[in-house]
């Protein structure tokens, strides 16, 4: 998942029809979120910030964040570089952008924030209900009493299933050239290996490279991780719809 994600970086943003208002989109509805559920709540620890995209953005609206991923060298220079660009510098986000495992991260960064974040459908690639239950486990030890976790995740009962299942992106421009980047899912039970590709065509030469990466997911039901979220000890758990492009789990380190 590490090397996928690493090779993707470069080209992260080209999954997004404009990645900049992406960043400003989320960061508006993740601190409404916030607000609403959790005032005077500020520091944030962001378990799986991939290139900083909900880092950045919960940054640039007010918040204190620590971001850590299963990330390589790529993708951690990707985000800091692409914080600077948008103006997000210390004390609010500098460079607080380390690799650790979302499973570690209380071992890695200790306890006291006020919420953990796994934002973009990161808690699949955890391949069990073991695994999962492990992650969080270690995000509610990260939190101080009263603090509350926030993960944004696909809405698997609503994806069908089979193989071959193709999910695009779409095509940009950028730098005299074509992008198309598309997924292509092959479930087997609950699990699903993902192929994305990107395309890249030269529009002065005509020529065409591909790009393929691969990674596997667990396709967890939002009630099941619910249900772990109990386990884990978080009170109050609830999902929420219709404030975030995908639905946004709840809970509450009980004070």
């Amino acid at each position: 998942m590490a090397d996928f994600y690493d090779a993707l970086a470069p080209r992260y943003h080209l999954i997004f029809a404009d990645w900049d208002e992406s960043i400003a989109h989320q960061g508006r509805q993740l601190g409404a979120i916030l607000r609403s559920h959790r005032p005077d709540h500020h520091c944030v620890l962001d378990v799986s910030c991939g290139i900083g995209t909900q880092a950045i953005a919960l940054a640039m609206n007010g918040f204190w964040v620590k971001g850590i991923g299963r990330l390589h060298r790529c993708a951690r220079a990707r985000a800091q570089r692409s914080g600077a660009a948008l103006g997000v510098t210390q004390p609010r986000a500098g460079d607080r952008i380390s690799i650790c495992d979302m499973r570690q991260a209380f071992e890695c960064h200790g306890g006291g924030f006020d919420i953990v974040l796994s934002a973009d459908n990161a808690i699949p690639h955890l391949l069990d209900d073991a695994e999962i239950l492990r992650a969080l486990e270690s995000m509610f030890a990260c939190l101080r009493p009263g603090g509350g976790c926030l993960l944004t995740v696909r809405d698997y009962a609503r994806e069908p299933r089979g193989t071959n299942l193709v999910k695009p992106y779409g095509a940009r421009i950028e730098g005299g050239k074509r992008f198309l980047a598309l997924q292509v899912w092959d479930f087997a039970g609950d699990m699903y290996d993902l192929t994305l590709y990107m395309i890249e065509e030269d529009l002065a030469s005509g020529a065409v490279t591909a790009q393929t990466m691969r990674s596997r997911c667990y396709a967890i039901g939002t009630d099941r991780l619910l249900a772990l979220m109990q386990r884990a000890g978080f009170a109050r758990v609830q999902r929420l719809d219709e404030v975030f492009y995908q639905p946004v789990l709840v809970g509450t380190r009980p004070a």
